[in-house]
């Protein structure tokens, strides 16, 4: 959405929102108000950055009362936060599916190939211009608004750790992988692999997804020389052999 396309909304009268008998917005229109400044929000962040959007330009784009954006988020960061919370979300879900399908495909997968299929997941939804643009914002504000830094790694980095620790888990109760911590393999998987390729995006370096998943599949077998425990034991575990954990 650029400026021009916000002046010719600003001309659209004011949408009327559904009232209920005390004269306060019905449960539904308040949720699809909410929605609906968060749409408009998201697309006047990702065009103008943070320090050029203002709560007025949202409410205005939104065709929502002024007062009603205050007393929805408090100020620009609350709103800002708001919209993150809810790209966040959109960016780990691919994440979660891509785990939870190859915790189910067949068994005589490589743990390998697994782990590039979730390594190709993250770089499309980590690496694309949105996230790499939310990034930057937060980045740049994280000085200022220490809690939209707290806000991106509580619900966005630690997520992610997680859910791939858990993916972990159950390939090392499967015997496939040797790990004796899940949470700091997942820390380092997530690194190796769309780290590098997610700062030089954010640096503004053009992403060239051949060489980005090149660069991807060679982190994993690096990874996993390590994860997968002694060197006699690599070649069973590459062809998807199940072991048992050795005791500790």
């Amino acid at each position: 959405m650029g400026l021009t396309a916000t002046k010719s909304r600003s001309a659209s009268p004011r949408r009327e929102v559904p009232k209920s008998r005390g004269g306060r917005p019905t449960k539904t229109a308040a949720i699809e108000r909410d929605q609906r400044l968060i749409e408009v929000a998201t697309r006047l962040f990702l065009d103008r950055g943070f320090d050029a959007t203002s709560l007025d330009a949202v409410a205005e784009a939104a065709r929502v009362s002024k007062p009603t954006v205050y007393s929805r988020y408090g100020d620009k960061r609350g709103l800002f936060a708001a919209v993150l919370r809810r790209e966040i979300e959109r960016w780990l879900a691919p994440l979660s599916a891509a785990a939870e399908t190859q915790l189910s495909s067949a068994s005589d997968i490589s743990v390998e190939q697994r782990l590039v299929e979730i390594g190709r997941e993250m770089l499309t939804f980590t690496c694309g211009p949105d996230a790499v643009a939310f990034s930057r914002m937060m980045t740049s504000q994280a000085i200022n608004f220490p809690d939209v830094a707290k806000l991106g790694k509580e619900e966005g980095w630690l997520k992610a750790v997680a859910t791939t620790a858990r993916f972990f888990d159950h390939l090392v109760a499967q015997g496939a992988l040797d790990i004796e911590d899940t949470t700091i393999a997942a820390e380092v998987f997530l690194d190796v692999v769309v780290g590098h390729t997610h700062r030089m995006a954010t640096f503004g370096t053009a992403l060239e997804m051949k060489s980005a998943e090149k660069r991807m599949r060679t982190a994993i077998k690096l990874f996993l020389a390590g994860a997968l425990g002694p060197a006699d034991r690599v070649k069973e575990a590459a062809k998807g052999t199940p072991r048992r954990r050795s005791s500790r």
